[in-house]
Protein backbone atom coordinates (compact mmCIF):
# COMPACT_ATOMS: atom_id res chain seq x y z
CA UNK A 1 0.00 0.00 0.00
CA UNK A 2 1.58 3.17 -1.07
CA UNK A 3 1.80 5.74 1.55
CA UNK A 4 0.98 9.52 0.63
CA UNK A 5 3.59 12.56 1.83
CA UNK A 6 2.29 15.98 2.24
CA UNK A 7 4.83 17.05 0.41
CA UNK A 8 3.99 19.17 -3.41
CA UNK A 9 6.20 17.61 -6.01
CA UNK A 10 6.31 20.18 -9.35
CA UNK A 11 7.31 19.27 -13.13
CA UNK A 12 9.75 21.89 -14.31
CA UNK A 13 12.46 22.86 -16.54
CA UNK A 14 16.35 23.37 -15.74
CA UNK A 15 17.01 27.10 -16.18
CA UNK A 16 20.41 26.82 -14.48
CA UNK A 17 23.08 24.34 -13.07
CA UNK A 18 26.16 26.63 -12.34
CA UNK A 19 25.68 26.42 -8.87
CA UNK A 20 27.26 23.56 -6.66
CA UNK A 21 24.95 20.76 -5.69
CA UNK A 22 22.46 23.17 -6.90
CA UNK A 23 19.59 24.03 -9.59
CA UNK A 24 17.44 26.42 -10.42
CA UNK A 25 13.77 25.24 -12.02
CA UNK A 26 11.43 27.30 -13.73
CA UNK A 27 7.83 25.65 -13.31
CA UNK A 28 5.14 26.84 -15.95
CA UNK A 29 1.37 26.89 -14.60
CA UNK A 30 -1.60 28.19 -16.12
CA UNK A 31 -4.65 29.33 -14.21
CA UNK A 32 -7.54 32.03 -15.79
CA UNK A 33 -7.28 35.87 -15.46
CA UNK A 34 -9.46 37.15 -12.57
CA UNK A 35 -11.61 39.33 -14.81
CA UNK A 36 -11.64 38.47 -18.34
CA UNK A 37 -10.79 34.80 -17.95
CA UNK A 38 -8.44 33.86 -20.60
CA UNK A 39 -5.53 31.49 -19.78
CA UNK A 40 -2.38 32.92 -18.72
CA UNK A 41 0.88 31.56 -18.08
CA UNK A 42 2.61 31.99 -14.57
CA UNK A 43 6.64 30.59 -14.48
CA UNK A 44 8.19 30.47 -10.66
CA UNK A 45 11.72 29.53 -10.28
CA UNK A 46 12.86 27.06 -7.15
CA UNK A 47 16.00 26.59 -6.07
CA UNK A 48 16.70 22.71 -6.14
CA UNK A 49 19.45 20.28 -4.18
CA UNK A 50 21.01 18.08 -6.77
CA UNK A 51 23.45 16.16 -4.55
CA UNK A 52 24.92 14.06 -7.41
CA UNK A 53 25.04 17.37 -10.38
CA UNK A 54 23.16 15.27 -12.61
CA UNK A 55 20.58 17.87 -13.96
CA UNK A 56 22.14 19.88 -17.06
CA UNK A 57 20.02 23.38 -18.51
CA UNK A 58 17.33 22.16 -20.61
CA UNK A 59 16.48 19.18 -18.59
CA UNK A 60 12.84 18.39 -17.45
CA UNK A 61 13.10 17.01 -13.63
CA UNK A 62 10.31 16.69 -11.38
CA UNK A 63 11.12 18.36 -7.48
CA UNK A 64 9.64 17.67 -4.01
CA UNK A 65 9.73 19.46 -1.16
CA UNK A 66 11.53 19.05 1.48
CA UNK A 67 13.31 20.96 4.91
CA UNK A 68 15.25 23.92 3.83
CA UNK A 69 18.60 23.03 2.95
CA UNK A 70 20.31 26.53 2.83
CA UNK A 71 18.22 29.72 2.77
CA UNK A 72 17.08 29.75 -0.88
CA UNK A 73 16.97 25.52 -1.54
CA UNK A 74 13.44 24.07 0.15
CA UNK A 75 13.30 21.38 -2.37
CA UNK A 76 14.86 18.33 -4.01
CA UNK A 77 15.18 16.94 -7.24
CA UNK A 78 13.30 13.53 -7.20
CA UNK A 79 14.12 12.58 -10.95
CA UNK A 80 15.09 13.41 -14.28
CA UNK A 81 11.73 12.78 -16.26
CA UNK A 82 14.07 13.75 -20.04
CA UNK A 83 17.40 15.00 -20.94
CA UNK A 84 18.45 17.89 -23.54
CA UNK A 85 21.40 15.89 -25.71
Amino acid sequence: MAVKSGRKEFVGKVVSDKMDKTVVVAVERQLPHPLYGKRIKKTSKFYAHDPENKCKTGDIVRIRESRPISKLKKWVVVEIISQQP
